[in-house]
C-alpha cells in the first residue's frame, strides 16, 4: 500500500513538473506616453507641429512578449513600427528599443541594441526589485489582476541628478509566470499593466499554449558590455553628437530627447 501511494505521488509530482515546464504564451504590449514637451520653434525652423506628430509616433509602440516559466523575450512588432523620415534627428534614448531576454531562474539578461549603427549585447544581472503587494485589484480583459507598487531611482538630468520615481504595476496569478514588459519581473503572476512617470504599457491580448511550440532564442550579436558600460558609451556619444552640430546650419536639427522616466 506505501508503495502505491509513493508512486501516485510520483506520477502527480512529473505530470506537475512537464505542466509547469511546457507553460508558454505570447502577450501583446502597446505603449502610451503623455507628452509635455516645449519646442523651441526658432530652433527647429518652425516645425514643432512635424516633431510632435513623430515623437507621438514614437512613444505609441506595439511590443511582443514571448514567455514560458524561466525565460522571455521581448522586442518591438517591426511590422507595424513607423517608417523613419528625413529632415529632423530626433534622438530618443528609449529603455524599450531592441531585444531583450530575461533568464527569471538564472536572473540574467542579454540585450541586443543598436545604437547609432553599431550593435551591442548588453549582459548583466536582473535587478532585485523591491514590489510592494497591494490589496487593490481591478480586471483587465478576462483576468483579475492586482497592484503592486515599486520606488526606484532614476537619472533626471545628463549630470546624473537622481529622483524618485513611482512604478505601478498589475500582474494576474492566473498566468503564472513571474516576468512581464521590460525589465520588469519578480511578481507572482504576469504583469498585464504597467505605469512609471508619463509611461503606460497595457497588455492588450494573450496566447496561452498555442499549438506551435514557441521557441525562445537567446540573441547573440553585438559587442558584449554591461549595463553600466553601455550607458557610458552612450553618454559620451551623445556628447560628441551635441559638439558635432554646434555651428551646423540652421536648417539641420539635432533634438535629443531623453526617455526613461
Amino acid at each position: 500500500m506505501n508503495t502505491n501511494i509513493k508512486i501516485t505521488f510520483l506520477i502527480f509530482f512529473t505530470t506537475v513538473s512537464l505542466i509547469a515546464q511546457d507553460f508558454q504564451g505570447i502577450a501583446t504590449y502597446k505603449t502610451q506616453r503623455k507628452l509635455d514637451i516645449e519646442i523651441d520653434s526658432t530652433q527647429v525652423g518652425g516645425m514643432q507641429d512635424e516633431i510632435m506628430a513623430m515623437l507621438k509616433k514614437q512613444f505609441e509602440k506595439t511590443y511582443i512578449l514571448t514567455f514560458n516559466k524561466e525565460e522571455s523575450l521581448y522586442k518591438e512588432d517591426e511590422s507595424l513600427a513607423p517608417p523613419a523620415k528625413g529632415g529632423v534627428m530626433v534622438f530618443v534614448s528609449d529603455s524599450g528599443s531592441g531585444i531583450l531576454y530575461k533568464n527569471v531562474k538564472e536572473q540574467r539578461y542579454v540585450k541586443q541594441t543598436d545604437f547609432l549603427g553599431k550593435e551591442f549585447l548588453i549582459q548583466d544581472s536582473l535587478n532585485t526589485l523591491g514590489w510592494q503587494l497591494q490589496s487593490e485589484t481591478k480586471n483587465i480583459g478576462t483576468y483579475t489582476c492586482f497592484k503592486a507598487t515599486l520606488e526606484r531611482e532614476v537619472e533626471s538630468d545628463d549630470n546624473g541628478t537622481k529622483k524618485t520615481q513611482m512604478v505601478t504595476a498589475w500582474y494576474t496569478p492566473q498566468i503564472p509566470v513571474s516576468n512581464g514588459p521590460e525589465e520588469f519581473q519578480g511578481l507572482p503572476g504576469l504583469i498585464l499593466e504597467l505605469s512609471y512617470g508619463s509611461q503606460t504599457i497595457l497588455c492588450s491580448k494573450i496566447l496561452l499554449n498555442p499549438e506551435k511550440q514557441i521557441k525562445i532564442k537567446e540573441p547573440t550579436n553585438g559587442d558584449v558590455v554591461s549595463q553600466s558600460e553601455y550607458d557610458a558609451i552612450m553618454i559620451k556619444k551623445i556628447k560628441e553628437m551635441e559638439f558635432q552640430n554646434q555651428g551646423r546650419a540652421d536648417d539641420d536639427h539635432v533634438i535629443k530627447l531623453k526617455i526613461g522616466g
